[in-house]
């Protein structure tokens, strides 16, 4: 089993799969020309919101939970999480019938948090920064003894986002490119990964909000962004990219690409309107991207993982009416 230093493999891809397969949804590969119409290229659309916790996470979470041997399952687990990955967590470890920790700073979508309560973790209120989410979960790890599942450096969480992007590739032969939204880069190096070595023809992008820019930057400068000021509504995308993170996606040569808060909205509500699903803005990035790009995806066959699916419904009616 890899250390939380170590990078994962597509061997650890594939075991994830087999490990998560009991607990995880094989998720649907969602179709509509009137969006392929718009964007002038084919358009498959992984639907990881409609995955278990609605969001790719589980899947990560579920690899890194199932993974740990009795001794280090005892004491729980322990994450920071602004929402999704918390609530994933506290799901896995729920089925696992072990404690869970989420460390959530102050100001976190309210319908998130709730989720996570729901799914039975023990939550703990932090400052709106990632040293003080660090410093709270080191803490309760000192307290606890609880294992650290890191929201996207950890291996085992890396390999199971990759878990998406293969079985799209099951699924659909033949795609040129994937598509997968940029935050902390747990799924986009994932999605990298298991694309170099199940379908090594098809090319990787990142899809990344504009006001949330640091891999986009960190890829042009050639070294990693060590801080930056997020300012955009995809809150599940306003972390800095992790170390490892950006060494798989400089080493596998995935290019990202931005779209603008606007440009998201639109996205969602045209995905809403046409596909009649409900996205949250994390996720709707990704079609924003190949929107606001045609050139790059022009007559192509397109895979987008469509990462999440965990709305502010109370914060809608304002969203929509930007």
């Amino acid at each position: 089993m890899k250390t939380p230093a170590d990078l994962p493999d597509s061997q650890d891809i594939l075991a994830a799969a087999a490990r998560i397969a009991p607990y995880a949804h094989v998720t649907p590969v969602l179709r509509s020309r009137g969006i392929d119409a718009l964007a002038g290229c084919e358009l498959h659309f992984k639907a990881e919101h409609l995955q278990r916790a609605g969001a790719f996470k589980f899947r990560g979470a579920c690899n890194a939970v199932i993974s740990l041997d009795e001794a280090q399952a005892s004491a729980g687990v322990v994450t920071h999480s602004s929402g999704n990955h918390g609530a994933a967590l506290a799901l896995a470890a729920r089925l696992r019938g072990i404690p869970c920790h989420v460390i959530v700073p102050e100001g976190a979508v309210r319908s998130k948090v709730a989720a996570i309560e729901a799914y039975g973790a023990t939550l703990h209120s932090c400052a709106p920064n990632i040293a003080a989410r660090e410093a709270a979960c080191a803490q309760v790890q000192r307290d606890t003894g609880a294992e650290l599942v890191h929201p996207y450096t950890d291996p085992r969480v890396i390999a199971g986002q990759g878990t998406a992007a293969m079985e799209l590739l099951n699924a659909v032969q033949d795609l040129d490119l994937l598509v997968a939204p940029v935050g902390g880069g747990g799924l986009s190096s994932g999605t990298a990964l298991a694309a170099a070595a199940f379908a090594p023809q098809c090319r990787v992008i990142g899809a990344e909000p504009s006001g949330a820019s640091d891999t986009y930057d960190s890829l042009q400068r050639g070294e990693r962004i060590a801080r930056f000021v997020p300012d955009t509504i995809c809150d599940g995308l306003r972390t800095l990219v992790g170390e490892p993170n950006f060494a798989l996606l400089r080493r596998l040569r995935v290019q990202v690409v931005t779209a603008d808060d606007d440009a998201t909205v639109a996205a969602m509500r045209l995905f809403w309107q046409r596909a009649k699903q409900l996205i949250e803005p994390s996720s709707a990035v990704a079609l924003a991207a190949v929107l606001a790009h045609r050139e790059i995806f022009a007559g192509r066959r397109v895979g987008v993982i469509l990462s999440g699916g965990n709305v502010d419904l109370d914060a809608l009616p304002a969203l929509f009416a930007r």
